[in-house]
């Protein structure tokens, strides 16, 4: 039997976020992609994942009725919570980390607005992090990054073999992210995501292959790009 099989394992989608950059159309994560609301690609990807036991979805207050119909009508059967989700993306998944089960041994954190990420993607990802307490999946850069000083000067041009650009989904050993979101809370210390904090209290991170398919959607330019791809998957 799979190690994975034996883990306990809840998703946490953040799905509180107004979507600003998407030109003020509300909460991205409501918009439709060829279709369908952003949100549920995302969850009926975690609902065909073998591994994934429960999904808590931090919401705002406002969202949270039409997101409760999209589970509903679309048979979510996995959600087990749509919880109040706070200002900032780091507050929202301690709130939803209230709402997990006590028998869960690890948590999967991932972006509702990462709708292209497959199931055979995510099972390739969980099964491999299986042997760390905190991994998340990633992508070298294609371009060249500069450190830039105010003015829009160059600073320096960092080495781009050391270099990634971290995605979602991400997974920790249960106690570990709940002792950190703790501290953080405490120290009003704040991070762009949840590895920054496992980082920020000197845990190590492993770093898994990501797929470049897997974008973020945050602009409309992301949008059209999201569809070429659904398209290309569609016909191939």
């Amino acid at each position: 039997m799979s190690i994975m099989r034996l883990a306990k394992i809840c998703a946490i989608v953040p799905a509180a976020g107004q979507g600003q950059r998407m030109g003020g159309q509300g909460n991205k994560l409501l918009l439709k992609l060829a279709g369908t609301p952003v949100l549920l690609y995302v969850l009926r990807t975690l609902e065909q994942c073998p591994y994934i036991s429960d999904i808590i979805l931090p919401a705002t207050e406002h969202d949270i009725p039409e997101i409760t119909e999209i589970v509903h009508q679309n048979n979510i059967s996995k959600v087990k919570a749509i919880v109040r989700g706070g200002k900032e993306r780091q507050e929202s998944v301690y709130l939803a980390l209230q709402a997990v089960d006590s028998q869960t041994d690890r948590i999967v954190v991932h972006d509702g607005a990462r709708p292209l990420l497959t199931v055979q993607e995510f099972n390739n990802f969980l099964e491999q992090a299986a042997f760390y307490e905190a991994a998340v999946m990633a992508v070298k850069p294609k371009d060249t990054i500069k450190v830039i000083h105010k003015g829009a000067w160059v600073a320096k041009t960092l080495v781009r073999d050391e270099l990634c650009a971290v995605q979602t989904p991400q997974v920790f050993d249960k106690v570990l992210l709940e002792k950190v979101h703790k501290l953080a809370r405490e120290c009003q210390y704040y991070a762009t995501d949840d590895s920054s904090l496992v980082e920020w209290q000197g845990h190590r991170v492993k770093v898994l292959n990501g797929s470049y398919e897997n974008i973020k959607v945050t602009t409309p330019e992301d949008m059209l790009l999201a569809e070429l791809i659904l398209r290309q998957r569609s016909s191939s």
